[in-house]
């Protein structure tokens, strides 16, 4: 894993923004990802369309690497931890968490995450609840509007298009922010990207494999 780094302050709280899909809350010791879906390709596989798997380890991975390099306290997950109902994948991260077994993972419950808690808890899910406050941010799986606190969320899998000078368009997922709000890139690898629907009068912070850019 090749992991690139873009500091920003936000309520003179240092976040890392990276290009693998997730930031990290400095002060707090916490990492912060939205949209794993988990279980998703099981589920697609489960209806007859050939995923493969390595598509959720490879994720894991990635999550393991950066576990490992910022050495966090606890977990945020912004929603849509879960796509499906419970399958295969679910015994996959519970052996991921067993890996981790002190880090504390507080889930935001998005609109794909209808399981019960009880199945989450017996995978290592810590919290589960619909927004998390802490400090000066509200976490939510969905855009809110809040005049207390900066809004962290997810959801939308951010990303941008661009045209290239042969004149070809290419996406880059992103991260989404302004005086108001930070949304983060979808942290699977597994989905589409909303290059429209973004709120008016932010910055972009968009990535390849090597790099974070901003315009």
């Amino acid at each position: 894993m090749i992991l690139a780094e873009k500091m920003i302050n936000i309520k003179q709280q240092n976040l890392v923004l990276t290009n693998q899909r997730a930031l990290f809350w400095k002060e707090a010791e916490t990492l912060v990802l939205s949209d794993l879906h988990l279980g998703k390709t099981a589920h697609f596989r489960k209806n007859g369309i050939s995923l493969p798997s390595e598509i959720i380890e490879n994720d894991l991975k990635r999550l393991s690497d950066l576990i490992i390099h910022f050495q966090p306290k606890k977990m945020i997950v912004v929603g849509d931890f879960v796509h499906a109902g419970k399958n295969s994948e679910f015994n996959l991260f519970a052996e991921w968490k067993s890996k981790f077994s002190d880090l504390n993972i507080i889930l935001i419950k998005g609109n794909h995450d209808r399981i019960a808690k009880e199945k989450l808890f017996d995978i290592g899910v810590t919290e589960v609840c619909e927004i998390y406050e802490e400090e000066y941010f509200i976490f939510s799986h969905e855009q809110l509007y809040s005049t207390k606190r900066f809004v962290i969320s997810g959801h939308l899998h951010p990303g941008i298009r661009m045209k290239t000078p042969v004149g070809r368009f290419v996406k880059f997922p992103c991260y989404i922010v302004n005086n108001a709000q930070l949304i983060l890139p979808a942290f699977s690898s597994f989905t589409g990207l909303d290059t429209k629907n973004h709120p008016e009068n932010s910055h972009y912070y968009f990535f390849t494999e090597e790099e974070i850019y901003t315009i």
